[in-house]
């Protein structure tokens, strides 16, 4: 079953916990390799809404297992609003954002041509989850049923009784996870738990998101380690009003000159690249990919062009104080978030994406406004290349050209039957030609675009599995 998730809060992140079941297992690196398909959709994917007031994490994860072993803890500063969201978030960014690499422009061939002969010289072809506060050593700071979920915020100064309230609540926490949520409990966060509501199956499992007060810019990587492979997988894009980088990592970009177009296999080797860099920096490191200015209204048009309730579920009145809400009223309010200034022109997107080594998430990533805020492009233009096709040979003569006076014959310049002018005639008198000359259209084809995506993960918290929405 595949589902959305979207978490976060100011510089919090997100811990990967499962409930013990024999049906569940923690899966931090469920990945498949990059391809040029157009689109992202195997990496763990982020986002990060930046503003003066407040900051929402977007998190993207996927779960398989039995549903009462379904459980997520994040660590958090604060008290933070939780609310439901949709996967069609991420599309729509995705769309919008995705890395494109284009493959060089060839010379063209030559090939024979009726210069003027008929009008025309060749045709051009452009493309284009009731819990009891009183535990000791732990404060139920909040409490609500947000769709599905059953969701608690807690504070507490002692890991161990947190562990405790933890287990003794279903919240399993696995051993090697323990001393991450301690130093985490050591240095001030308070924690959000989700899991479940009772009854509910892993079929109504709905994205979430998360927003805390403040402008914070951490992820809490540390929670990531657990379970995962030699490598995780990132995309992560900031909304905000300009372009953001790491501010205690490496990062790197890639210069379209650096890329080579390989035309046997019609593919680029952007990704052999990409792959060079990373392992240069010990796999510890951030690709910017690209920082656009987006409209609002082209990403909002994406996810309002469908039913709101293909994509968001309506939340029954008992989960929101009495009222209530329709899918498009949570749809709504979905994108009141990500966007919160509905007169706002434009918001910068800055897409960045990274293979971490399972040493690197022992740093948390903290992100830090870019000293350079000029836009970066997602369309990569490659302007080498190998295995070019080669041009097919040209007749000679031509084949003869007809004309509205008669044909002429590809011979040299001169008139041609039925009193016909061709090259070299005088000012005046129609003129008409064949010669070898640069075609229009390229009978070797035209460039192909191809859009990079990376690798799919579950990721902070839960687990994978694909399901179709009934």
């Amino acid at each position: 079953m595949r589902l959305a998730a979207i978490l976060g809060a100011l510089g919090l992140g997100l811990l990967s916990v499962a409930a013990t079941s024999g049906d569940a297992r923690a899966c931090g690196g469920c990945f498949h390799g990059p391809t040029q398909s157009g689109s992202v959709i195997t990496d763990h994917r982020m986002i990060f809404r930046v503003s003066p007031t407040e900051t929402t994490l977007y998190d993207e994860i996927e779960y398989q297992g039995n549903p009462a072993s379904f459980a997520w803890v994040l660590p958090i500063h604060g008290t933070v609003t939780v609310g439901l969201s949709s996967d069609i978030v991420f599309a729509a960014l995705e769309a919008s954002t995705k890395t494109t690499i284009q493959s060089p422009t060839l010379p063209a061939c030559p090939s024979c041509s009726c210069a003027d002969f008929g009008g025309t010289a060749g045709a051009a072809a452009d493309a284009g989850a009731s819990l009891d506060a009183s535990d000791h050593g732990v404060s139920v700071t909040g409490q609500a049923v947000v769709g599905p979920y059953d969701t608690v915020q807690l504070h507490s100064t002692d890991p161990n009784a947190l562990d405790a309230w933890l287990t003794a609540n279903g919240y399993s926490i696995p051993a090697d996870i323990q001393p991450i949520v301690a130093a985490y409990v050591n240095e001030g966060f308070d924690f959000l738990a989700l899991r479940l509501a009772p009854g509910q199956g892993v079929q109504a499992m709905r994205p979430v998101r998360v927003t805390a007060a403040g402008a914070g810019l951490s992820l809490p990587l540390r929670m990531v380690a657990a379970g995962t492979g030699a490598t995780v997988g990132i995309t992560l894009w900031v909304v905000a009003d300009g372009r953001y980088e790491p501010q205690n990592f490496k990062q790197f970009t890639i210069d379209p000159s650096e890329l080579t177009w390989d035309w046997a296999a019609d593919i680029s080797d952007y990704t052999t690249v990409r792959a060079q860099k990373e392992a240069a920096l010990g796999n510890a490191a951030w690709q910017i990919e690209s920082s656009l200015e987006l409209s609002p209204y082209q990403i909002e048009n994406s996810i309002l062009n469908h039913q709101a309730d293909q994509d968001y579920d309506a939340v029954p009145a008992s989960d929101a104080g009495g009222a209530g809400q329709t899918a498009d009223e949570v749809r709504q309010a979905d994108l009141s978030t990500l966007f919160p200034s509905s007169n706002q022109g434009s918001v910068r997107v800055t897409r960045m994406r990274s293979d971490l080594s399972h040493a690197a998430l022992g740093t948390d990533l903290a992100l830090q406004a870019s000293q350079d805020q000029s836009a970066m492009s997602n369309n990569y233009r490659v302007t080498q290349s190998v295995n070019a096709p080669q041009c097919p040979a040209v007749p000679n003569p031509c084949p003869p050209c007809q004309g509205p006076g008669g044909t002429y014959d590809g011979g040299p310049a001169g008139t041609g039957p039925g009193g016909v002018k061709v090259s070299g005639a005088s000012p005046g008198q129609e003129s008409f030609g064949c010669a070898a000359a640069a075609s229009s259209e390229d009978s070797r084809g035209a460039g192909t675009e191809l859009a990079v995506a990376g690798i799919a993960l579950v990721t902070f918290v839960g687990m994978r599995r694909r399901r179709s929405r009934k």
